[in-house]
Parts: structure tokens; C-alpha cells; sequence
């Protein structure tokens, strides 16, 4: 009686904390069973209930991600004054923006919300996309993801940041003075501009990361990349154009030149992760 009193007490303290921890027991699970690809694919069709088990986990997932994104936004909503003014600040402040539409200044203030709402929940979301994949890898893969989530919010920033110091402002006084058309900017076009840039750039910083940890989960052949640079250069040059709005060359390899040192650093970090993977498996 009194072990199982004291058991019950034991269970009912530690309750918070393995609430706490319970999101990373999967990245501490025994390793899956090595089953080949051609296998797996036999055994989904055999029994259609697994896989709508594992889409099921994956709408818990996405919800838990939604649901941050939600919080994060009302959080971001108390400083979106702050931050539109920050955003506002290459082109000459607020002052410079001169609203067209009744709703144009919600529209802005709705745009920057949740823009940084998901800069703020990219690491979350990151990490319940890793959760859902956690099962079907190895610990030392898991692990590897695990510790590299918080580089996600450091290297989306660092992105954020070089856009906002190094690409924004001359393309900004680029497309301000073309020609020396007097230009009237409305804040729903500057803001959808500097956001859309920032959030493109924030993405491909995440690129040496993600390919460091592919390379060390051997899911990624550093000498694939490398052997593709000129493939990958003009698709760069195409998602480039794709992000820059305007058709002028200026501004558009402003963003691919970045795009493309972001590439061969991804081909620097694939290759270390590869030299330490063989290391340790040469072990």
C-alpha cells in the first residue's frame, strides 16, 4: 500500500514534466526496422488503414502548427505598428505611403501580422514536421534534425535581415527614381514587395542547414549537388525572376546572386556532413 501510495505521488509530481518532455520521446525511440522501399509500398496497399493512421498524425501535426501560427499572430498584432514602421523605413518611413483603398491599411497591418507570426513559429513548425518524419528514421538522423531547429529561426532571420540591409534598399532606390518618374507608392505594394523579398531570401538561408542535415542522414549525396551547379544556376535564375516583381535585370540578379552563394555553400556543408557520416561509419 504505501509503495503504490508512493508511486501514485511520484507519478502525480513528475505529471508536468513528462507532459513537458512527451513531445521528444519519438526522437528517442529505437531505431525502425531497415524495410526496403519496394516492401513498404506492398504493405500500404495491403492494409489503406496505416496510411490513414499516419494522415491522421499528420493533421495533428499540421493543427498543433496552425494553432501556434494563430497565437503567434495575435502576439505580433501588439507590434505590427512597430514593425510596418521598420518595414517602412528604406523607402522614408510611413510618411512616403500614401493609402488608396478604405481597407488598404488593414489589408498592410493583416500582411505583417502574420508575416511575422510565421518567422516567429518557424522553428515550431519545423520541429512537428520533423516529429511526423521522427518514426521512419534512424535516432542519430532524429537527433541531428532536433538540434538543428533552433539554426531554422537563427538563418530565416539572418535571410530577413540581409534582405532588409543589403538587397531592399538600393532596389528600392532603383525602382523610387527609374527614369525619374515621380512615383506615389502605395503601402499595400511597398509592404507585399519587401515582405514577399524577405521571405524568399529567409527561405533559401535555410538551405546550407538543410543540406547538412540531409548529407548526414545520407539521404543527400554532396556530390550530386556538385555535379548539377549548372542545372541548379539557371533554375535559381528562373525562381529569381519569379520572386523579384519587376522585369528589370537589376533587381533580379540582386536576388539570384545571393541565391546562387547559398547553393555552393549548401554543396560546403553537404560535403562536411558526408566526410564526418563516412568517419563515422568507417568507425
Amino acid at each position: 500500500m504505501i509503495r503504490r501510495l508512493l508511486s501514485r505521488i511520484w507519478r502525480t509530481l513528475t505529471a508536468p514534466l513528462r507532459w513537458l518532455f512527451s513531445p521528444l520521446q519519438p526522437f528517442f525511440a529505437p531505431d525502425p526496422a531497415d524495410t526496403p522501399l519496394g516492401e513498404t509500398v506492398q504493405k500500404a496497399i495491403a492494409n489503406p488503414g496505416d496510411v490513414l493512421a499516419h494522415l491522421a498524425a499528420l493533421r495533428g501535426h499540421l493543427m498543433r502548427s496552425v494553432l501556434v501560427l494563430v497565437l503567434a499572430s495575435f502576439v505580433a498584432f501588439q507590434y505590427a505598428p512597430v514593425i510596418l514602421d521598420w518595414l517602412a523605413a528604406p523607402i522614408g518611413g510611413l510618411q512616403a505611403l500614401e493609402a488608396v483603398d478604405v481597407t488598404e491599411p488593414v489589408s498592410v497591418v493583416m500582411r505583417v501580422t502574420f508575416f511575422t507570426a510565421f518567422a516567429v513559429s518557424l522553428p515550431y513548425i519545423a520541429f512537428e514536421m520533423l516529429r511526423f518524419v521522427a518514426p521512419g528514421l534512424a535516432r542519430r538522423s532524429r537527433l541531428i534534425g532536433l538540434f538543428a531547429i533552433p539554426l531554422v529561426l537563427v538563418l530565416f532571420a539572418a535571410g530577413l535581415l540581409f534582405t532588409y540591409y543589403v538587397l531592399l534598399p538600393p532596389a528600392v532606390t532603383f525602382l523610387v527614381n527609374f527614369m525619374d518618374i515621380p512615383t506615389q507608392v502605395r503601402p499595400s505594394s511597398y509592404i507585399a514587395f519587401a515582405t514577399g523579398l524577405m521571405f524568399w531570401i529567409g527561405i533559401a538561408f535555410e538551405f546550407p542547414l538543410l543540406s547538412f542535415v540531409l548529407a548526414a542522414m545520407g539521404l543527400l549525396p554532396a556530390r550530386w549537388l556538385s555535379a548539377n551547379w549548372r542545372i541548379a544556376v539557371v533554375v535559381l535564375a528562373v525562381l529569381a525572376a519569379a520572386i523579384t516583381p519587376t522585369v528589370d535585370p537589376i533587381n533580379m540578379l540582386l536576388v539570384w546572386a545571393p541565391l546562387v552563394a547559398l547553393y555552393f555553400i549548401s554543396v560546403g556543408t553537404a560535403s562536411l556532413a558526408q566526410r564526418q557520416r563516412a568517419r563515422r561509419l568507417a568507425k
